[in-house]
């Protein structure tokens, strides 16, 4: 009987039963209008579908506005463009436009009743990535789930602000919102249960999905929460995270409206500039935001190049989307109530600082260096449990251990515990130390991103064949819990001395100790510099 009712627990529960759907077919009515998708053997998608208008000219940098509903039958065999955005190494984003409200509907091609709903946020520091790059068909054909993968406005198009400024800081958010309404209106049309919707996303998509559960915007717009590595209260000491200031990824609104007066001074928008006229001729300017929004795109992007980007690409706070510091929500237990699972991958920060310590690594000096830096004259106790030694002599990986710790693992711990004050949280932590990777090379383990590849096909940054077991077991969880609420493993207890947290990794089943693990005792004692 014990071994009949846990192989019980392991299946994924049966999706929630419906009004019988039409036979699958390429096309489906949306509420503005037919759209054809592509049809194989097993799963149907849908591509480019807007739910958005354009955020373009006038619609720079204000709230999402409704899609102009069209005749006849819209192509949805190709995704639409990714959001505008700093260039970089993904391989997945191509030609990059402000026309970029996006989304594409991956399902079964099994009909007849309604399935649980996945909406996914991608990740990218909230300024690069693009929602067409997680092909999700086997969460459709193996779990059973709808899912819905969206673009959002990112970096200075998604973040910026000014005074006076409605939505300043948020823009990006709000699509999301946006996005989540479109599920809410639409789900059924692709046999998705609209009234059972789960939203995920992992490092900024996982960030996203706490800041959601924050906002008085998105109440009632889904149902079930999964955030992979991304908590709501990761921040970082000055000098451990490639030199950058201490901080967190959230922003209070004066910063970002500072940031934004003194761009528009630098591109000429000043309240004493000049501007083009109408008719060709120069003159004095007194509306910045007007001329902001006559700037073109590349302009934007240039000009929020390099360290300077990052004024624009944490959302703010202090606003009617943010109205308090997500991590002093939490705190405060001021959040929407919904089932959550939660996570982080045990090697974070090697994802971060092994792109530069495969080529260059890191000396016992930058090391030493470092942790000065973030934890003055603490330095000596965190490098004594931290021992370069301890990591083949390798001082990068040192350094990768303390910040995973520090800013990650600990942090997504004592986020969970206080989640799990007042509602169903279920830890995970992914442990796979053999899986896709950049290259084979370097000691990648668990890095920040890597459990991706046991989601997602499409993962084109990482090389590598995912373990198919634990791939399975992942679509599975990640399924059922968008299915049920919960996975096959307990919740978490906040007042337990250890909270169960379930490791992810091929050969490997139960708990993990998290906190012990990544000495979050030791970490609850250090106070940053």
């Amino acid at each position: 009987m014990k071994v009949l009712l846990l192989a019980a627990m392991l299946l994924p529960a049966p999706p929630v039963a419906g009004p019988p759907a039409a036979p699958a077919s390429a096309v489906v009515h949306t509420d503005h209008g037919l759209v054809r998708g592509t049809v194989t053997g097993r799963h149907r998608t849908f591509q480019g579908i807007p739910y958005a208008a354009p955020p373009v000219r006038s619609l720079r940098w204000r709230a999402p506005q409704p899609v102009v509903p069209w005749s006849g039958v819209r192509d949805a065999t190709k995704p639409g463009a990714p959001c505008a955005q700093q260039p970089s190494a993904d391989p997945t984003v191509v030609d990059p436009r402000e026309d970029c409200l996006y989304l594409n509907v991956t399902t079964p091609v099994a009909r007849g009743v309604r399935r649980p709903v996945i909406v996914w946020l991608h990740g990218g520091a909230f300024q690069t990535g693009t929602g067409s790059a997680y092909d999700a068909h086997r969460l459709a054909e193996q779990g059973g789930a709808v899912v819905v993968t969206i673009n959002y406005r990112l970096g200075v198009f998604g973040y910026f602000g000014l005074p006076g400024l409605p939505g300043t800081g948020t823009f990006g958010l709000q699509d999301q919102q946006a996005a989540l309404r479109w599920v809410r209106a639409n789900a059924a049309a692709f046999g998705g249960d609209p009234h059972n919707v789960t939203l995920a996303g992992q490092s900024a998509g996982g960030l996203s999905v706490c800041a959601q559960l924050t906002s008085p915007g998105a109440a009632g717009l889904f149902d079930k929460a999964i955030i992979q590595s991304g908590s709501c209260l990761t921040s970082w000491p000055a000098g451990l995270f490639f030199g950058m200031p201490a901080g967190s990824q959230w922003s209070n609104r004066p910063a970002v409206e500072d940031a934004g007066t003194r761009l528009a001074g630098k591109l000429g928008c000043g309240v004493t500039s000049y501007a083009a006229t109408s008719d060709g001729g120069v003159g004095a300017s007194a509306d910045p935001l007007g001329c902001l929004r006559a700037t073109p795109a590349a302009d934007l992007t240039a000009a929020t190049a390099g360290a300077g980007q990052a004024a624009f690409t944490l959302p703010a706070y202090g606003t009617p989307v943010l109205p308090r510091n997500p991590a002093d929500a939490l705190r405060a237990g001021v959040f929407h109530r919904l089932p959550v699972l939660s996570g982080s991958t045990r090697d974070e920060f090697r994802g971060f600082l092994g792109a530069v310590d495969e080529w260059a690594p890191y000396s016992a000096q930058q090391y030493t260096d470092a942790l000065t830096a973030a934890f003055g004259d603490q330095a000596g106790r965190v490098a004594a449990r931290y021992p370069v030694s301890a990591y083949g002599n390798r001082p990068g990986l040192a350094w990768a251990a303390v910040a995973t710790d520090r800013m990650w693992a600990c942090p997504t711990l004592a986020g969970d515990r206080l989640l799990a004050r007042h509602t169903a949280v279920y830890g995970y932590e992914f442990a796979e130390q053999h899986g896709p990777a950049l290259d084979a090379t370097y000691p990648w383990g668990a890095s920040h991103g890597y459990e991706l590849p046991y989601l997602f096909d499409g993962i084109r940054w990482l090389t590598g064949t995912a373990q198919p077991g634990l791939a399975d077991e992942m679509v599975r969880v990640w399924a059922g819990f968008a299915a049920t609420g919960t996975p096959s493993w307990p919740r978490m207890s906040a007042r337990a001395r250890t909270p169960y947290v379930r490791g992810l990794a091929s050969g490997a089943t139960g708990s993990v100790d998290l906190a012990a693990e990544h000495r979050c005792d030791f970490w609850a004692t250090v106070p940053d510099a």
